[in-house]
């Protein structure tokens, strides 16, 4: 049975928007490279509009299925999805700026990696190879909780999800997918901390970071010692 669901449905407009993206990043990291073309880079096709999510009820358990464009209309339907945080041996976490071409907060910053899985496969299974196919890492995750959310951008559209959040470690810098990912970075958990008082990511992150700090804090140090 699926535990503490948290229901947060978030103003129409990301806070993000209200704020010059320059000013953001010269206050928050004003070392940050932008478009890091001097590492390596996939350029596949991982990702389709018309690729079939799992539908499921506010328990969990699966009751059809929908295309991701579908899914994501109007006020959303209900789908299962997992978002992954992936530290190094630092304890920093690797932060991706989404590609400006996606639908729903395209351009933005958040966690690690963040899909749906394909109708037939495991949560996990979909985590791993979502990690792979995204930033080129071969990595065991850790499930942590799941929990409800919705949260509406602009007029493009609604995630409605039951989110799946994982943990993983890697012991290298990501060779990420550019058609997904517009530029990346490993950050402090303390600038993560300053950059979701700012409201400065994705709203799902906005909601998972607090409560991975806030429960599971000591699972990341035991991982890494």
């Amino acid at each position: 049975m699926l535990q503490r669901i948290a229901r947060l449905y978030l103003l129409e407009r990301h806070p993000l928007e209200h704020q010059p993206d320059d000013q953001f990043r010269q206050r928050l990291w004003p070392r940050l490279h932008f478009a890091r073309m001097d590492h390596a880079v996939s350029h596949a096709i991982v990702s389709d509009d018309q690729e079939q999510l799992i539908l499921v009820d506010s328990e969990d358990h699966p009751i059809g299925s929908a295309s991701k464009s579908d899914c994501h209309d109007a006020e959303g339907i209900l789908h299962r999805a997992l978002s992954v945080f992936v530290f190094d041996e630092k304890g920093r976490l690797l932060l991706q700026r989404r590609h400006p071409s996606k639908r729903l907060w395209g351009g933005h910053w958040s966690n690690s990696c963040c899909s749906h899985p394909r109708v037939g496969e495991g949560i996990e299974a979909a985590a791993r190879r979502r990690v792979k196919e995204e930033l080129g890492l071969d990595i065991k995750v850790q499930p942590t909780f799941k929990f409800e959310y919705a949260a509406t951008f602009e007029d493009k559209g609604t995630e409605h999800e039951l989110c799946h959040v994982f943990i993983g470690f890697a012991d290298a810098d990501p060779v990420v997918n550019a058609t997904e990912i517009a530029d990346w970075r490993w950050v402090a958990p303390v600038e993560v901390d300053r950059g979701v008082e700012q409201n400065a990511f994705t709203p799902w992150m906005q909601l998972e970071w607090p409560r991975l700090r806030r429960e599971h804090a000591g699972a990341l140090r035991a991982e890494r010692a």
